[in-house]
């Protein structure tokens, strides 16, 4: 059976960045992705880094979903990247609150991405495709599961038409996460976010900043092995491997990978996969 998969770029900060970029988005077009996507930021220059990757990926006759965050945006600012995504003949975005930038003090015309989705859906009716963000082990700015799973409801509510999970290692969380879903009526596809292991340090860091959980025996397992890259990097491959396994025979709709604008650990993880 074959699994679609997607796959997340960021926009690079320098010109060999940005060839770097393409490189990797050739070796990574052979998995015939369903799509990429380019994350976005509320800085300016961000947003027209963003831009120019979407446009260049369009211009291949590659599918491309172009992140939109709604906080430090204005409607006016949201509905001029909206009408060019549609005359660029963009047919998928990415819906998200996102983070406010230290020093930002304008949270802008939208709160929440509920109304972001609300919005997009006023303006260009059904011309997108929206993909949301869900949280199997909770956004770590909710007051509670429940609070988070009923902001989940209310932009499928508000039109989005799937879901791109943030990424975890504990299967178990997801399939919760979408039995919750679905007992609240909720019947979207919620594709599950896989986070490549390059390094675990970095991981760490990062997943204690953005709230993802690493279990204990994992944790354990890198630091035994910390001085052995490339026991880090097989350990990394294994563990990811495995965790698609289950959500692939568990029923998941496909596999979002955060590539993290690197080919390798992906290309592997989709080999093992027979993803090709």
């Amino acid at each position: 059976m074959a699994h679609k998969i997607s796959i997340e770029f960021f926009p690079p900060q320098s010109l060999s960045g940005m060839e770097k970029l393409r490189a990797t988005r050739a070796a990574l077009a052979v998995l015939q992705p369903d799509f990429f996507s380019v994350t976005y930021g509320a800085g300016g220059s961000i947003q027209a880094r963003t831009l120019a990757i979407v446009q260049e990926i369009a211009a291949e006759g590659l599918s491309v979903a172009p992140h939109l965050s709604c906080i430090g945006s204005s409607r006016a600012a949201i509905r001029d990247l909206l009408a060019i995504y549609r005359a660029d003949h963009i047919q998928r975005l990415v819906a998200l609150r996102g983070d406010l930038p230290s020093g930002m003090a304008d949270i802008g015309d939208f709160r929440y991405a509920n109304e972001l989705v609300e919005f997009i859906r006023a303006e260009m009716g059904d011309t997108f495709h929206i993909e949301v963000a869900a949280y199997p082990e909770w956004h770590p700015q909710a007051v509670s599961p429940q609070a988070d799973l009923s902001a989940f409801v209310n932009k499928v509510k508000a039109g989005a038409n799937s879901a791109i999970t943030q990424y975890f290692y504990n299967a178990d969380a997801y399939f919760y996460f979408v039995d919750a879903v679905r007992s609240r009526g909720i019947d979207v596809p919620i594709v599950p976010g896989i986070m490549p292991i390059a390094g675990f340090a970095r991981l760490a860091r990062f997943s204690d900043a953005c709230g993802a959980e690493l279990p204990r025996w994992m944790r354990k397992r890198f630091e035994s092995i910390a001085e052995d890259a490339q026991s880090v990097r097989q350990l990394g491959l294994d563990i990811v491997t495995t965790l698609c396994e289950k959500l692939l025979q568990g029923g998941a709709p496909g596999l979002h990978f955060y590539s993290m604008n690197q080919a390798e650990l992906t290309l592997e993880i989709c080999q093992r996969l027979r993803i090709a």
